[in-house]
């Protein structure tokens, strides 16, 4: 059981969780959102398809928003309790920090599996089906890959323009196609209309061209031949088309679970740039959800503070600690992937250090010792390039 302390903690923890959770969520989707409604009010997907892109993209935003919602939500709770003396009651009633981490505890557990359950099982299988999903759209809506007004070259010996392309995208207006597959005389057919026709069945596409004529020059700039036409199919070389989806159907290692990616360390003929990748994804999936027990070890001596605070500095003071954090991870993530670090260091040095500094600072607040956070900066200063100068 709970005890009151512990769910009054919890609860100014809870509510500024949510509430960071939605904001930084929704911010990143920002970066999405007009792509896809341009998609949708342009190109003619369907709002079906576009809500589940926006589904689709959720997993693998929470599996960053969680964890800095976390540190962020501890640092803004316990520096309120700190800035209203609440901690000080706390101190003087016998509560040490010690029993203020296990509320704090029990929300980085939470948050820990919630986490290692979206990076491990939801975020490979929602990337899997956005590729998928955006793959399907693309060659249902031709205006998706063709572009109007623009010289589209994604078939073999054939340059495709499209003069304008309707909403709903079943079709293209003041065609010219530039069809270079045959001999050495390029043949430009203009058309008024075109469809593409597609035969999944013999694995073919084809360009209907309507109310049009081809114009064909020999190499000497000779003879010159011109036949009107009123329909006129071009068979489309889709083997680049084909190679797309066999590479659409074939995961990457950030779309496949846990077990998938061990199982295929298991082959004998893999490479070693794709093993370490392989191993790398594999200790990502695990220590990205382990950040949030190390943030809130982190969190508790760094919202607990002698002096007054707003909670204005409990979000500054997150996002500072969240950035040094992934910029760790990204660096050691780069190291690994040019083979200068093995993937499991290259994977929990972040978490190891900032672990180790959490425990210590901890003990330190136990121990009614001041964290001296000036020299905490001028040591990151030193790891800056050119920081001391700065100063």
């Amino acid at each position: 059981m709970l005890k009151i302390i512990d769910r009054y903690i919890l609860r100014e923890i809870t509510f500024p969780f949510f509430m960071i959770v939605f904001v930084l969520t929704f911010v990143l989707l920002m970066g999405k959102i007009l792509q896809l409604m341009d998609l949708m009010i342009n190109k003619g997907v369907s709002f079906f398809d576009i809500s589940r892109l926006f589904l689709y993209l959720m997993p693998s935003f929470l599996v960053f928003t969680i964890p800095i919602s976390l540190l962020v939500s501890i640092l803004i709770g316990l520096g309120r309790l700190s800035g209203d003396n609440e901690i000080t009651i706390f101190k003087a009633s016998g509560i040490s920090p010690y029993k203020i981490l296990y509320p704090v505890a029990i929300a980085s557990l939470i948050a820990f599996v919630i986490t290692a359950a979206v990076s491990l099982y939801l975020v490979p299988h929602s990337k899997f089906a956005t590729k998928n999903l955006l793959f399907a759209v693309a060659k249902k809506k031709a205006s998706v890959g063709i572009k109007e007004k623009v010289f589209n070259d994604d078939f073999k010996g054939i340059l495709l323009y499209a003069e304008n392309i309707p909403v709903h995208g079943n079709f293209m207006e003041g065609v010219i196609v530039s069809d270079a597959r045959f001999g050495r005389e390029p043949n430009t057919i203009i058309a008024q209309r075109a469809y593409l026709v597609s035969d999944p069945g013999q694995l073919s596409v084809t360009l209907r061209l309507e109310k049009g004529s081809t114009h064909t020059v020999d190499t000497n700039l000779k003879n010159y031949r011109k036949m009107d036409f009123s329909v006129y199919d071009v068979n489309l070389d889709i083997e680049s088309s084909l190679a797309e989806e066999k590479k659409a159907r074939t995961k990457t290692s950030a779309e496949m679970t846990f077990s998938e990616i061990a199982e295929k360390l298991r082959a004998i003929s893999l490479k070693a740039t794709d093993s370490r990748e392989l191993i790398l994804e594999l200790n990502r999936k695990i220590a990205v959800p382990f950040a949030c027990l190390v943030f809130g070890i982190l969190g508790v001596p760094l919202g607990i503070r002698s002096h007054r605070a707003v909670k204005a500095r409990g979000f500054t003071v997150g996002l500072f600690t969240v950035l040094i954090y992934y910029l760790l991870r990204i660096g050691g993530e780069a190291l690994v992937e040019t083979g200068r670090l093995s993937p499991f260091i290259g994977s929990w040095a972040p978490n190891v250090i900032f672990l180790t500094v959490g425990i210590y600072l901890l003990i330190r607040t136990a121990q009614d010792k001041a964290i001296d956070i000036s020299s905490f900066t001028a040591f990151l200063r030193k790891l800056i390039p050119g920081g001391e100068q700065k100063r």
